[in-house]
């Protein structure tokens, strides 16, 4: 079986080179085949160089700027039978492999596999209160709905995808995981495990307010559960 990577990157170049160093160490020691992909989703910036500098990483350039249009380009060009999406500002923790490979090898009716994040830069107060967030708000979602999906950090079977015709292009970017998980639980368990997680930074909680950014996660959940369409339609120069 093998698993194709597939990361979004808009203006990253700051961010990318950690992640692909975290994931590559990771991947050292699998011993099935993986791959993995950058798209560089119309960066201004040194993304795309810093990207091809890793030995085994391909790049593959979308000028039409969007995190749906990017995550679409990857579905189009991976190989793999399992498809993990992970953001450019995302690190691996080394349990993340073997949770992935118990669930995905062995529980074929698991269409999509799905976890929390864990701040690694954010400051001590600020780490209390995401973990808060998520400790509350994911299991309770999760429960509710009987779906959930982090656009983040989630692994999907590729035929499961290709049988809902991907993402939803039209989506900006909140609401588009859970617009996702939505869809892909028809087809199968859409799995979400608070100790599946992976690290990724809170510059969007530090730039823009923990509570304003927590609000419009939690906001745009309810509303594609409810409606099945996202409550915010812009999100002006957001990183992935």
């Amino acid at each position: 079986m093998k698993l194709s990577f597939v990361i979004p990157a808009y203006n990253e170049e700051k961010y990318i080179g950690n992640c692909l160093s975290s994931l590559i160490e990771e991947i050292k020691k699998r011993p099935y085949e993986i791959e993995v992909i950058v798209i560089n989703n119309a960066s201004t910036d040194r993304t795309a160089d810093v990207a091809r500098a890793f030995f085994g990483v391909r790049v593959v350039d979308e000028p039409r700027k969007g995190l749906t249009i990017a995550r679409q380009k990857g579905l189009e060009e991976t190989d793999g039978d399992l498809i993990a999406y992970i953001d450019a500002d995302t690190r691996m923790h080394p349990k993340w492999f073997p949770k992935m490979e118990k669930i995905m090898f062995n529980e074929m009716d698991v269409v999509s596999y799905s976890g929390p994040y864990r701040y690694y830069d954010a400051p001590k107060y600020y780490k209390i209160i995401l973990e808060l967030f998520w400790k509350i708000s994911a299991p309770l979602g999760y429960w509710m709905s009987g779906y959930t999906v982090l656009g983040g950090n989630f692994v999907a079977r590729k035929e499961a995808l290709f049988s809902i015709q991907g993402f939803d292009t039209s989506i900006k970017f909140f609401g588009e995981d859970m617009d996702i998980a939505k869809r892909l639980s028809k087809l199968g368990k859409v799995k979400f495990d608070m100790s599946f997680f992976i690290y990724a930074s809170s510059r969007r909680f530090l730039k823009d307010g923990i509570f304003k950014v927590s609000w419009l996660y939690a906001i745009n959940f309810i509303w594609q559960v409810l409606f099945s369409r996202p409550y915010t339609k812009e999100y002006n120069d957001i990183k992935y």
